[in-house]
């Protein structure tokens, strides 16, 4: 049993405190191997199978790798999640866990930003580095805090919603109708629209989920199946194409070129998405009900669907009346009220 000074300073441990349990570990300071060596005396006497934990040197390509093992499977998109993480991993050029620092991540945030990576994009990307940390911290896979647990994302401008005019839609059914070979293509995109559903989940319906006046989506976002009314005459194109052609093919691809062959110019990064904004944009300038809207859309929380309220009939309607201008604005022009205005 002995501790060591290293010709480089350092203080090696190499004890043997039971035979055949044999410790060694390098130290920056021979206190810090006096203590080594004491708790390793403690420790084995305690429990002889005990053996100290050896360092964690895994680098954050494999603690993702780890992640998408133990938990990222089960996600709904756990397949796009790892590439993500993976491209996460190498644009910080793969450094060791542990020593993994935020001002690392916020250094990259910041270059990627002067790219012309969108700030959405970034503050996506730090909830899924932060979400691997929680997890495998919570899961007792590692043993040290959240590297990035005082990181906050991005403020960022709120961009209003897209949704199409009743001209619009029109005009969008009609390319579908017209476009090649694709008579889904139409079917799923009036589902979306008469359901507020995700293109996903419209093109994964079978026929079994269509009953009742109704269509019940199971692969959904949040993992919650939801069941939506529709008209009878939406439910019979329905059954009468499942009968013809059974299950819908995967076909979100040719959305963008039918979108191409119209009028309609939808900002960058919107797609089929604005089917179903524009559900929730007509459902709410109709006048219905935010509460009901958030059950349709499958909203775990209200806050997601206030989104749509500012397109309420009557949303602030009151900041007409109740302004302190309001009664010079109700009255006929004159010269003084000009003046006052």
């Amino acid at each position: 049993m002995a501790i060591i000074q290293q010709p480089d300073g350092r203080w090696k441990v190499d004890i043997e405190p039971i035979k055949g349990r044999r410790f060694r570990k390098t130290c920056k300071t021979k206190g810090e191997a006096q203590r080594f060596e004491t708790a390793c005396k403690a420790k084995v006497m305690e429990t002889p199978d005990w053996a100290p934990k050896p360092k964690d040197r895994r680098k954050l390509s494999e603690l993702f790798t780890r992640y998408h093992d133990l938990h990222g499977h089960t996600l709904a998109d756990g397949k796009r999640l790892k590439q993500v993480l993976e491209n996460i991993a190498r644009d910080l050029g793969d450094p060791v866990a542990v020593k993994f620092t935020a001002d690392q991540f916020c250094t990259l945030r910041g270059r990627l930003l002067a790219d012309g990576i969108h700030g959405k994009t970034l503050n996506n990307r730090l909830g899924y580095v932060k979400s691997v940390f929680n997890e495998l911290h919570r899961l007792g896979d590692i043993n040290y805090p959240n590297p990035l647990a005082k990181v906050r994302p991005l403020r960022l401008q709120e961009r209003p919603l897209s949704f199409l005019s009743q001209d619009q839609v029109r005009e969008l059914l009609d390319a579908f109708d017209n476009y090649p070979d694709c008579r889904h293509l139409a079917l799923i995109a009036r589902v979306c629209l008469a359901t507020g559903a995700r293109w996903g989940e419209a093109q994964g319906l079978v026929p079994s989920r269509v009953k009742n006046g109704a269509v019940t989506f199971a692969n959904t976002k949040s993992r919650r199946t939801r069941t939506i009314p529709i008209a009878q005459a939406l439910e019979r194109m329905l059954l009468d194409y499942f009968k013809a052609y059974g299950a819908f093919p995967n076909c979100i691809r040719h959305f963008s070129r039918v979108l191409q062959s119209t009028s309609i110019t939808l900002p960058a990064g919107q797609a089929t998405h604005v089917l179903r904004h524009t559900f929730a944009s007509h459902f709410v300038m109709a006048g219905g009900n935010i509460l009901t809207l958030q059950k349709v859309l499958g909203h775990s929380s209200v806050t997601m669907t206030m989104r749509y309220a500012h397109l309420s009939p009557d949303h602030l309607q009151e900041a007409v009346r109740l302004n302190p201008i309001f009664d010079t604005l109700s009255t006929p022009a004159d010269p003084g009220n000009e003046k006052a205005l």
